[in-house]
C-alpha cells in the first residue's frame, strides 16, 4: 500500500482537491502536477514516474532509495567489516582518514579548494593504489560532547591512526563483495564520511566496540523479521535475497522503460553527491544508464544519451553528501531552484543544460556555482565567478560560464559496475 499504491491515490485526490477547489475546468487552465523527494521520497517518486504515464508533468528526484533489498541490507555491510577484520575505529579516527583522503584527492580536479570533484582519481589514487597506509601513524584528537538531539554523547578521542583502520576503509571502499569474493553491489566513493561505519564505546573497557547501525537494522528487524523493533542484536542473515523477493513489485523500484511517462511528456530531474555517505552515487548513475540502454535499443550512445537527455537528466554533486550540502567539504554547491528549474522545464520548455546550485557554508557562502549533466559531458562544476575555470583534469581552459564539455570514457566509466555475484541488482 505504502511502496506506491497509497502516493498514486494521494497524488490523484490531491489533484481533483485542487481542481474543484480551483474550479477548475479542461477548458480554462491548465493543472500542472509536480513530485520533489530524496532518499526514500525520491525512492517514491520514481515508483510514480515507472508505473504512471500520467503521475506528474515533472519530478525531481534525488539520491533515490532505488533496489531497497540491496541498498538497505549494504548499510550494515561497513559494520561487517570491522567485525570480520576485528577492528573496531573510532569515530574521530575514521574522520581524520577521510578528512586527509579529501585534503589529498582535493587537487586532482586542477583546483585546490576542498572539494573532491574528481572521484574517480580519487578512488584509483586511494583505494586502488591503498593509500590509506600512508595516514597510519598520522594523530587524531576530538573533544567530547553533550548528547543533542538525534545525537549521543561522544567521548573524548585521541590517538594515533593505525594500519588497521586503514585497511577497514579501503575493504568498506572496496564494495559489499559475497564470502567468495564477487561483487555484489556498489561501493561509495572515497570522499564520503564514514558515517555507517561508526563504533560504540565501552566504559567500562574504555574501547570502541561493535555497534549495528540503525538505518540498516531497522529494515531487518522490522521488514524482514517483521518484528516492532529498532534494530537486530547481529548482522549475520541472508536478507538481500529475501528482500528482494518479497519486496521486487512494491519497493525495489528498478523498472527502467519509462516510456508511457516520456510519451505523456513527463520531465524527470535527477541529482546525487558525489560523496553521500548513504546512496552510494553509482545507485543513480546505473538507473541512468539502464534507462538510456532499455529506451533506445541499437542506437549510438551519443544518440541515446541525447534521447534521454529530452525528459531525463542527471547531475552529479560535487563535495554533496546524502541530500544536504556536506560539512567535511564546505565550499561544495548544493541545489536549491531546482522546482523552478522544473517548471520552466515543463512549462516554458526551457531544459535545463546545467543545474544551479549554490554554496552553503565556507569561505565561498551564496557563491552561485552551475553543475553539469552526466550524459557524456563534462559533469563537474563550472565556476561561474570568472571565464577561466579549472574543469578538466588535462589543464586550464578559457570557457562560458554555462560551457560544458566531453570528458575521456575512463572518466565516465567510473561509476559503471559488473556485478558477478550469484543475484544481480538488475537495472
Amino acid at each position: 500500500m505504502f511502496g506506491y499504491q497509497g502516493i498514486r491515490e494521494m497524488s490523484e485526490l490531491g489533484k481533483a482537491f485542487t481542481k474543484s477547489f480551483s474550479n477548475m475546468t479542461q477548458s480554462n487552465t491548465t493543472l500542472y502536477t509536480y513530485w520533489q523527494g530524496w532518499s526514500e521520497g525520491g525512492r517514491e517518486g520514481w515508483s510514480q514516474v515507472q508505473r504512471y504515464g500520467d503521475s506528474f508533468d515533472g519530478a525531481i528526484i534525488g539520491a533515490p532509495a532505488f533496489r531497497w533489498s540491496f541498498q538497505q541490507t549494504q548499510l550494515l555491510y561497513s559494520n561487517v567489516v570491522e567485525q570480520t577484520m576485528g577492528y573496531y575505529p573510532s569515530p574521530c579516527e575514521l574522520e581524520k582518514i577521510v578528512n586527509e583522503t579529501i585534503i589529498n584527492c582535493d587537487p586532482l580536479d586542477g583546483k585546490t579548494d576542498g572539494v573532491v570533484a574528481r572521484t574517480d582519481l580519487c578512488y584509483a589514487q586511494c583505494v586502488e593504489a591503498n593509500n590509506f597506509s600512508a595516514i597510519a601513524g598520522q594523530p587524531y584528537s576530538c573533544p567530547a560532547s553533550p548528547a543533542v538531539a538525534g545525537s549521543p554523547e561522544t567521548h573524548a578521542q585521541q590517538g594515533n591512526v593505525t594500519k588497521q583502520a586503514g585497511a577497514v576503509v579501503k575493504k568498506i571502499l572496496d564494495g559489499l563483495h559475497d564470502t567468495q569474493g564477487r561483487r555484489v553491489y556498489f561501493a561509495p566513493t572515497p570522499s564520503a564520511q564514514m558515517t555507517e561505519a561508526q563504533t560504540s564505546y565501552n566504559a567500562t573497557s574504555q574501547q570502541w566496540g561493535f555497534s549495528v547501525i540503525s538505518r540498516g537494522g531497522v529494515f531487518v528487524e522490522v521488514e524482514i523479521n517483521l518484528l516492532n523493533g529498532s534494530n537486530v542484536p547481529n548482522i549475520n542473515g541472508d536478507w538481500i535475497t529475501e528482500g528482494m523477493q518479497r519486496f521486487q513489485g512494491v519497493l525495489e523500484t528498478n523498472w527502467p522503460d519509462l516510456t508511457p511517462y516520456k510519451n505523456a511528456d513527463g520531465k524527470v530531474l535527477m541529482f546525487h553527491g558525489e560523496s553521500d555517505w548513504g546512496i552510494p552515487t553509482a545507485s543513480s548513475v546505473r538507473s541512468w544508464e539502464s534507462v538510456r540502454k532499455i529506451m533506445n535499443p541499437g542506437k549510438s550512445y551519443n544518440d541515446s544519451a541525447g534521447a534521454q537527455n529530452e525528459f531525463f537528466k542527471l547531475f552529479l554533486v560535487s563535495g554533496a553528501t546524502h541530500c544536504a550540502a556536506n560539512p567535511a567539504q564546505p565550499d561544495g554547491p548544493f541545489p536549491q531552484t531546482n522546482l523552478a528549474v522544473m517548471i520552466d522545464w515543463v512549462e516554458n520548455e526551457n531544459a535545463p543544460h546545467t543545474l544551479n546550485a549554490t554554496v552553503l557554508q565556507g569561505k565561498n557562502k551564496e557563491q552561485n556555482q552551475q553543475i553539469c549533466a552526466r550524459s557524456g559531458e563534462e559533469m563537474r562544476r563550472i565556476r561561474s565567478a570568472a571565464s577561466i575555470r579549472r574543469v578538466l583534469s588535462t589543464g586550464t581552459m578559457t570557457l562560458m560560464p554555462s560551457t560544458c564539455r566531453y570528458i575521456d570514457w575512463s572518466v565516465y566509466n567510473t561509476f559503471l559496475y559488473t556485478f558477478d555475484g550469484n543475484i544481480d541488482p538488475l537495472p
